[in-house]
């Protein structure tokens, strides 16, 4: 062996040595930063825009409340490191706080829901070393899955004047949210690539979905929808939104969940319908009817309303079985 190759060779063992002996933190510097900033580093490990928007407003809330400023980086960093009886301390004194301002229950569990997910990324990211104890505000088991009947909301679909493009849009949204019992953010959140045509079918992000799923689309609606992208005509390249607004100042543009419900509220108001009327209650008219249509059959419903838990559409049965009961006690009006 010559006395170059074996230098070469001493070179290259040392190299490897030394790679061997090294800490792992050494080819992670910069990376891996000390202090996190655990609130932006939470929401970005949320799929939906709208989880993202809601949880930054309450994290937001509570800040404000507690300290008189907007959270930040060190604001959030001095909360995480306290200790676990005072965290809980104030987290309790803060849920006193909106039961004395008069939030709704399923507000201010809400709002800790959203602290509690704070703590438990901290630590994730090794930045504190406790749980927040603080117990949800209880909710009242009841509470109003009412809509329109079926014939309301047919009567709303039918007056899209499908002669405009506007039209052609919110009958394909009315469409969904009627015939797939869509939230509002599932809808927004469509891009083109999402709907197949041929296949008849939509890729949704549920609620609290991390993976999309397919829903199956009637032949009404799947018709629909292709006459609204015909009409809309412009790019179509599959990363462009399915839904997008016709306003002069916003056309083109994505239509948020915000302008779904002010479709659904003028659209409702419009055709003489008195009950205020959004996304959701569009989806709890459809969920209802099917439990009419189905003599209750929760299971059924279920494949419509994608619920994880059986007991949530018991809830609409039931409810639906009071409405039921109002109607029969108004027949018998004048009877002993």
């Amino acid at each position: 062996m010559s006395e170059d190759t074996e230098s070469v060779e001493l070179v290259v063992l040392q190299k490897l040595e030394n790679a061997l002996n090294a800490k792992i933190e050494a080819y992670f510097a910069g990376v891996v930063d000390s202090e996190p900033d655990v609130l932006e580093e939470l929401l970005r490990s949320k799929n939906s825009e709208g989880t993202r928007k809601g949880y930054r407003r309450d994290i937001t809330d509570f800040f404000v409340r507690m300290t008189g400023l907007r959270p930040n980086r060190d604001s959030i960093l001095e909360f995480l490191h306290l200790e676990g009886h005072k965290a809980t301390l104030v987290v309790t004194k803060y849920r006193a706080i909106l039961a004395e301002a008069g939030l709704a229950p399923n507000t201010i569990n809400r709002r800790l829901a959203a602290i509690k997910s704070l703590v438990a990324y901290g630590r994730k990211l090794g930045v504190c070393n406790y749980a927040v104890d603080v117990d949800s505000i209880p909710v009242q088991a009841y509470r109003d899955t009412s809509g329109v009947t079926e014939e309301e909301f047919l009567s709303v679909i039918k007056e899209c004047d499908r002669s405009t493009l506007a039209g052609k849009r919110d009958y394909a949204l009315l469409l969904l949210l009627w015939g797939n019992a869509l939230r509002r953010n599932e809808v927004s959140t469509l891009d083109l690539r999402h709907f197949d045509s041929s296949k008849g079918t939509l890729s949704i992000l549920g609620k609290g979905k991390q993976v999309r799923e397919t829903v199956n689309l009637p032949k009404v609606t799947v018709t629909a929808i292709t006459d609204w992208l015909i009409a809309r005509g412009g790019d179509m390249s599959s990363s462009r939104p399915l839904f997008t607004s016709v306003d002069f100042y916003a056309e083109g543009h994505r239509l948020t969940g915000d302008g779904i419900y002010k479709i659904v509220k003028r659209l409702f108001k419009r055709a003489g319908v008195e009950k205020q009327m959004s996304p959701h209650r569009c989806r709890h008219s459809a969920i209802t009817a099917v439990l009419e249509k189905t003599d209750g059959n929760v299971r059924k419903a279920q494949k419509l309303s994608r619920h994880a838990k059986l007991n949530t559409l018991q809830i609409y049965d039931d409810n639906r079985n009071r409405d039921q009961l109002e109607m029969s006690e108004l027949l018998m009006d004048g009877l002993d």
